[in-house]
């Protein structure tokens, strides 16, 4: 069976995209694993149940934790590029967390409806907020492996999540990048293939950023929270995980 040349071409142009360099240019693997064997060092589980099922890494909520589940690396970065992929196995949200020298930093949270790229809280009880760069409708299917990639040069981050994109620049990025890790609310979120790799800014990243969204001007609004999961009277900013 002949394929049409315009076809062809067509499917080639997507794929030459796809593997075009966005904000970063990567190099050298930090860490990589294929997350198909039972967690263990140097992972650090802070909270919830994170096992080997079907062969790749699972995450699951405790209730009795009162705190979505979490798993950490002790790596301290420069700036990189983290590549995985993921899949709701019943999860309300699930995010890839980088954290400050004190406190958090950024993250992707994901949602099967939505993907918001934000700098986070930075001081919790403080007056310090977060900022949401983009919050993009999605459809990620329960039962469907989805790829992420979390790039971080200087001071601007680049979340991606299958074909979501967004992007936003603060000055805290330019500080240490700490302790890498995977967060799960609710039961449960499948994690395979996990690759870190230092990075250099893209030259055409100015090029790259004037196709894609500007910072905080694709922000839906956030889903409600399901009900009984608020807590107290609401005076205290909620405590990121």
């Amino acid at each position: 069976m002949k394929v049409p040349a315009l076809l062809f071409l067509a499917l080639a142009s997507i794929a030459s995209a796809a593997d075009l360099p966005l904000l970063a240019i990567p190099g050298e693997v930090i860490y990589q694993s294929k997350l198909d064997t039972a967690p263990a060092a140097p992972w650090k589980a802070a909270k919830g149940q994170w096992e080997l099922k079907d062969g790749v890494m699972r995450g699951s909520e405790l209730e009795a934790d009162k705190h979505g589940a979490v798993t950490r690396l002790p790596n301290k970065l420069n700036d990189f590029v983290i590549e995985y992929e993921f899949k709701f196995e019943g999860a309300r949200t699930t995010s890839l967390s980088i954290n400050a020298v004190k406190d958090h930093m950024a993250r992707i949270n994901i949602t099967p409806k939505s993907v918001t790229v934000q700098r986070d809280d930075n001081d919790h009880e403080g007056p310090d907020k977060a900022v949401v760069f983009a919050r993009l409708p999605a459809e990620l299917s329960p039962g469907t492996w989805h790829k992420v990639r979390l790039e971080m040069v200087g001071d601007t981050m680049l979340g991606q999540v299958d074909d979501l994109t967004a992007w936003g620049s603060d000055a805290l990025f330019k500080t240490d990048k700490m302790n890498p890790g995977f967060t799960v609310a609710g039961q449960s979120v499948d994690f395979r293939n996990l690759t870190i790799r230092a990075a250099t800014l893209n030259p055409e990243w100015d090029s790259v950023k004037a196709a894609l969204p500007k910072p905080g001007e694709k922000v839906a609004p956030a889903a409600a929270p399901a009900k009984g999961n608020a807590k107290g009277k609401g005076k205290k900013k909620k405590k990121a995980e």
